[in-house]
């Protein structure tokens, strides 16, 4: 087996890790062809990676222009310690506010951020309404974990 082989994660490995995380790193392709890269907060729902954002950011105009991204999530301080998983995904940008509202609900639940209160549902809702959810639907995925070299580089 070749050290790409070596270093992949197991589908389950890939579920694990992912519930772990707490930041994905979305490129899309900017208005000059260049890759834009920012920082969201993410739900698994199946194999699909789900994130929210404002309507009117960058990276919106960008996946209305080209439905393509490519989701980063890593971890590692050491080479040997390196762990991580790329998304290479087509998105579907959601606009249905009773949709984002409950996307956003789910996504400060895992979070950590609710209270049980009406009161937050209508901070999530006054959100919801300036948001639209993403949904990128995995095309390819690569993944490596270091640590399965055992010290072997």
């Amino acid at each position: 087996m070749n050290r790409r082989g070596l270093i992949a994660m197991t589908d389950d490995e890939i579920v694990g890790f992912l519930d772990e995380q707490r930041t994905v790193i979305c490129a899309t392709i900017g208005p000059n062809g260049w890759p834009h890269l920012m920082p969201l907060w993410f739900v698994t729902r199946g194999d699909h990676v789900w994130a929210w954002t404002f309507a009117k950011s960058q990276k919106v105009k960008n996946l209305e222009r080209d439905p393509r991204a490519t989701l980063q999530i890593e971890t590692g301080d050491e080479y040997q310690h390196l762990r991580g998983v790329m998304i290479e995904s087509r998105v579907t940008i959601h606009r249905d506010t009773g949709l984002v509202l409950e996307f956003g609900l789910e996504l400060f639940e895992r979070y950590g951020s609710t209270t049980a209160g009406p009161e937050f549902v209508e901070v999530v809702r006054a959100q919801a309404a300036k948001r639209v959810a993403l949904e990128f639907a995995p095309r390819r995925i690569a993944s490596w974990d270091h640590r399965k070299l055992a010290g072997v580089y």
